[in-house]
């Protein structure tokens, strides 16, 4: 496997962005070594809360809720997961899979050693984290779900597959800034799958038009060009465009029967689990609702509504997250 690493200074003088970076080698069949990248802040001794990302941002994304955090006492660790980041990017999309960034995930914990985390995840971070959580449910707390799914073909019969593939084969490339009006039309097929589109297909992509395209504030061009800082040129991006073709939205999928396995596992889920979605967010709108009525542990809690927020909450409502979660660990205590 062909790694790469961006150069380093790519990630000099990122306003807000000023931690300390840590790299952890995990294990790969051969091939260049693997690094992921976290940031390790707050009290040693304090309670973990592990921040996990989407696509295509990176830990970028948790800078404002960081110092709040820690501030409050809590060790905070945000990962970048391989393909963004500081972390290494296989140059081939055939690198990844839905399988692999559990593995790495999985393996990440364990050479860290991480317990009584309380995990909060967003996007891509809850599609693998979830998995984790089910397949590691003993390092794990408590859990914050917000803007993300754990998708499964529910209510989609398997044999709809090949009609859904043949209208996503018909959709054309539309311009970044016209996915945001896809997601948001009441009819014609789900925004979802011209962002997929996007994203495998388009000519050239810029990372921060894609988290402009998704509700929410706009970005100032100095976040814009910290979020673009991990992908100087095309092959640094075969995550960003792999990413959301991973996503099981068709009722065939391969990654179906372990999402179907981590479900049994959530429904057994007891400690706390709480919901943090933002109400202005087109990708994810509704998919709190099954976490709250299927997952044990979430049907005591008091689920939080982020008002005024897009799909990237961390980015735009820093301060109310970091409230949400501190109030969550605060009502419910470690045993």
């Amino acid at each position: 496997m062909d790694v790469l690493r961006t150069p380093e200074e790519r990630f000099e003088k990122l306003s807000g962005y000023e931690f300390t970076p840590r790299f952890t080698e995990i294990d790969w069949n051969g091939g260049d070594p693997l690094f992921m990248h976290h940031v390790d802040e707050g009290p040693a001794d304090g309670e973990i809360v592990l921040c996990l990302h989407g696509q295509p941002t990176w830990s970028y994304l948790y800078r404002e809720m960081i110092p709040l955090l820690t501030a409050a006492g809590r060790r905070v660790i945000a990962p970048d997961f391989v393909g963004f980041g500081r972390s290494g990017k296989p140059a081939s999309q055939d690198d990844y899979s839905y399988a692999n960034h559990v593995r790495w995930l999985c393996t990440w914990l364990e050479k860290l050693d991480l317990r009584d985390v309380t995990l909060f995840c967003q996007d891509w971070g809850g599609l693998i984290g979830l998995r984790a959580v089910a397949e590691r449910s003993e390092r794990f707390a408590r859990v914050v779900a917000s803007n993300t799914a754990l998708p499964d073909g529910t209510g989609v019969p398997e044999e709809a597959a090949s009609a859904l593939r043949k209208i996503y084969e018909t959709l054309p490339v539309i311009e970044a800034h016209e996915i945001g009006e896809r997601f948001a039309a009441a009819e014609g097929p789900p925004g979802f799958l011209y962002w997929r589109k996007f994203c495998a297909e388009a000519p050239a992509i810029r990372v921060s038009d894609l988290i402009g395209s998704a509700g929410g504030r706009g970005l100032s061009s100095e976040q814009a060009a910290a979020y673009d800082a991990p992908f100087p040129d095309e092959r640094y991006l075969a995550g960003v465009r792999k990413f959301p073709s991973l996503v099981p939205i068709f009722p065939d999928d391969p990654a179906i029967p372990d999402n179907r396995a981590a479900w049994d596992a959530l429904r057994t889920f007891e400690r706390p689990f709480l919901t943090a979605f933002s109400d202005g967010d087109p990708v994810t709108r509704g998919a709190e609702t099954r976490f709250q009525q299927e997952i044990p542990g979430a049907r005591s809690q008091a689920h939080v509504t982020i008002r005024g927020a897009g799909h990237f909450l961390q980015q735009e409502r820093a301060e109310q997250v970091a409230d949400a979660v501190l109030s969550f660990m605060n009502d419910n205590p470690l045993a």
